[in-house]
């Protein structure tokens, strides 16, 4: 998230395949597309109107000790409650925009989670709900779960609703399955309150939930940079002040 309110999420998608490099385009990483994302833009509004126009281009960098790239997709989303998935299929980007595309999960496409979810609403989720951890499955869960949950009584059960929804789509802990290796264990969930900045996170490996004030910090330039160490899993509650200053991240280079 940004200081606008803008959040950006990277998720794997097997699907992917990006489009031949064109060096008329400028190029960067996939782990430097979200960064793009949130430098440039403070809605989903202006981030569809620049990345459908398709003049920047991601240029896949091999996973380290791997012959491998990642293969990612992107939800956007923003205070007003707009929402966009990007995807790049076919070697095109294609864009899904609307405020009512709420959740995203991992594969199949977008246009047949979509179609997946139709066909489990007639059905009906009060009679059955896929159960298992594939992410088709998920997808399903947590579009009938957000869709049923009450209006909170306050700030509180709204945090707490949505962990509730993430908590019981995640992947939980087991052995990988050697015949489905696109499905792994959930390491971390996050909510965001786009309104008010400010970032929640959960680590599935720690019992307490840590966040962020966002309006405390100075986000103007030559502020320097801070990070917080999210594997020091003592951290509890507002987290605000323990962040430290650090070097910026260094980005791997496309070829």
């Amino acid at each position: 998230m940004n200081e606008k309110g803008l959040v950006a999420n990277l998720l794997y998608l097997a699907e992917t395949q990006y489009p031949k490099r064109d060096v008329k385009k400028y190029g960067i990483t996939t782990s430097t597309y979200v960064q793009y994302i949130l430098d440039n833009f403070a809605t989903v509004k202006e981030a569809v109107e620049v990345l459908s126009k398709d003049t920047v281009q991601i240029v896949p960098v091999s996973i380290p000790n791997s012959d491998k790239s990642p293969t990612m997709h992107v939800s956007i989303s923003d205070a007003t409650g707009d929402s966009a998935i990007i995807e790049f299929l076919d070697g095109k980007t294609v864009i899904h925009h609307s405020k009512e595309y709420d959740v995203m999960t991992n594969s199949p496409v977008f246009e047949k989670q979509l179609a997946l979810y139709e066909y489990w609403s007639e059905i009906g989720g009060n009679t059955f709900l896929p159960g298992t951890r594939r992410s088709a499955d998920r997808f399903v869960r947590a579009k009938y779960y957000n869709k049923m949950l009450p209006k909170p009584k306050n700030y509180r059960e709204a945090v707490a609703s949505m962990m509730s929804v993430l908590r019981n789509t995640s992947s939980p802990f087991g052995d990988p399955d050697p015949n489905k290796p696109n499905i792994s264990m959930t390491q971390w969930r996050t909510v965001n309150d786009q309104s008010n900045l400010i970032a929640f996170y959960e680590s599935t490996v720690a019992p307490n939930v840590v966040w962020v004030k966002m309006k405390a910090f100075d986000f103007s330039k030559g502020s320097g940079v801070k990070s917080l160490n999210l594997e020091d899993y003592t951290l509890s509650g507002n987290v605000t002040k323990a962040f430290k200053k650090s070097e910026p991240i260094r980005y791997a280079k496309p070829q």
